[in-house]
């Protein structure tokens, strides 16, 4: 597949996502909080779209008013224009505590000219180490564009605009924990990170710039709803009348799309840095990767 098609294959189904996402949005007053910021994250557009902003004092966040066990869960982000360095964007889930679970999406800011870095990791009762980072084939600061985790009990997928970009399985079968038990909320941040986030810290934030500004809109929260201990879903193990997220694997076509994805553009894996773990690499690194 030639890049030029694969770009415009890739447009094509953002394009798409995003004409499903406006007929399915949820609505940011009814479906999160804003929990941190002291004002300087902004519900707008009716409810359709969310602000955070980042200064020197300090950054904000919000998070979902409820919390899930397995769920798709899909937000459209427009991150930090230009000279971004030392910002962190965040879209993830997570529980709570010192064993806690959580599914990561970070977009680590630079400066201008220079690709962000989308950091992605998987935590399973407080343990991580999982990390994958890509730099995007878009300029994700010029429009809105779709970043989706659908987790189930079989895999976690982290998809960009439609498009997988990981897949991390269920491998508890040979020893690897699995977030599976945790209920756990959406939340969102822009903070800054200015130590590790850029050229590994290299690179500081330049508050000239403040305040830096990134948005969300469309929020689609397709999951399992857990209150006092109780799943909204009946049986997540059956296929009947299961709900896509709920069975979710990669067809060919999908396959073939991971394939380009990380050939081309993943920066960093896990799984092939000898340095980092001398000892050897955990046992899903052996396993297939879809």
């Amino acid at each position: 597949m030639s890049s030029k098609f694969s770009s415009t294959l890739l447009l094509l189904l953002s394009i798409l996502m995003s004409i499903q996402l406006l007929a399915s949005a949820g609505n940011f007053y009814r479906d999160v909080d804003i929990t941190w910021g002291e004002g300087r994250g902004k519900i707008q557009e009716g409810g359709r779209g969310l602000a955070l902003s980042l200064d020197k004092l300090s950054g904000s966040g919000f998070q979902s008013k409820n919390e899930f066990l397995f769920g798709r869960f899909d937000m459209q982000l427009k991150l930090v224009p230009e000279n971004s360095a030392g910002t962190v964007t965040t879209f993830f889930l997570s529980s709570q505590g010192e064993g806690h679970d959580e599914i990561d999406f970070e977009f680590l800011g630079n400066v201008s000219g220079q690709p962000y870095t989308i950091h992605t990791n998987v935590y399973t009762q407080g343990k991580g180490n999982k990390e994958q980072q890509f730099h995007l084939w878009f300029d994700p600061t010029a429009a809105f564009h779709t970043y989706t985790i659908v987790w189930n009990p079989h895999r976690i997928v982290f998809l960009v605009d439609n498009s997988p970009i990981r897949v991390f399985n269920n491998h508890e079968s040979i020893g690897i924990p699995f977030p599976k038990s945790q209920a756990m909320k959406v939340y969102c941040s822009l903070w800054n990170a200015d130590e590790w986030a850029t050229q590994g810290g290299r690179v500081k934030t330049d508050w000239a710039l403040a305040p830096f500004t990134a948005y969300y809109r469309n929020i689609n929260i397709d999951g399992c709803a857990v209150s006092s201990g109780t799943s909204s879903c009946k049986s997540i193990g059956s296929t009947n009348n299961a709900k896509p997220w709920q069975t979710h694997e990669l067809d060919g076509k999908g396959r073939n799309r991971l394939r380009w994805v990380q050939n081309k553009h993943m920066v960093y894996n896990y799984c092939a840095d000898s340095k980092r773990f001398p000892q050897g690499f955990s046992e899903e690194c052996k396993r297939s990767r879809f």
